[in-house]
């Protein structure tokens, strides 16, 4: 996806509005991680751990502002491909991926989402998240933009350690 700066400023704006927005609902409805999740979100470096709610949802809410949801097509998202979400401190997980229960490695999955609220945390929210989030996926398709793979490495590595 390659827009102009005008385009992506827009663009930023309406998705950290709307991760916001998400996050409010998680946060509200999820559930707490449990001594296992929280362990792990410890050892990646979380600051606030206790903060983090895990939602489990059948299908994962799509943006409706015209911006988002152009941004979203552009980029092939559809909800029906994803199976994590994190949302700073939210995270929306599919139903039939909720606490590993078809996951062939034990936690990796979860593991990988909490590194993702790390990263959050480290970049200083959800607007500078964003922005590198975003930035990359205009130049690297996923999952090979930087974030993900830290995701994906971080989240190796700290299973290693058990």
């Amino acid at each position: 996806m390659r827009i102009n700066p005008q385009q992506f400023e827009e663009l930023l704006s309406a998705a950290v509005k709307w991760v916001a927005e998400q996050e409010a609902v998680v946060l509200e409805k999820g559930e707490a991680l449990n001594k296992t999740e929280l362990d792990y979100a410890r050892r990646i470096g979380i600051v606030h751990p206790e903060n983090v709610r895990l939602l489990k949802v059948p299908s994962f809410p799509m943006p409706t502002e015209p911006i988002l949801k152009m941004a979203m097509e552009s980029l092939e998202v559809q909800s029906s491909n994803i199976v994590g979400l994190t949302l700073r401190y939210a995270v929306f997980i599919k139903e039939d991926w909720w606490r590993q229960q078809n996951y062939q490695k034990p936690l990796e999955f979860v593991v990988h989402e909490l590194v993702h609220t790390h990263q959050y945390e480290r970049l200083g929210g959800i607007e500078p998240y964003l922005r590198q989030y975003l930035t990359e996926r205009q130049t690297f398709n996923y999952p090979n933009n930087p974030l993900e793979v830290e995701a994906w490495q971080l989240a190796t590595n700290i299973l290693r350690k058990k």
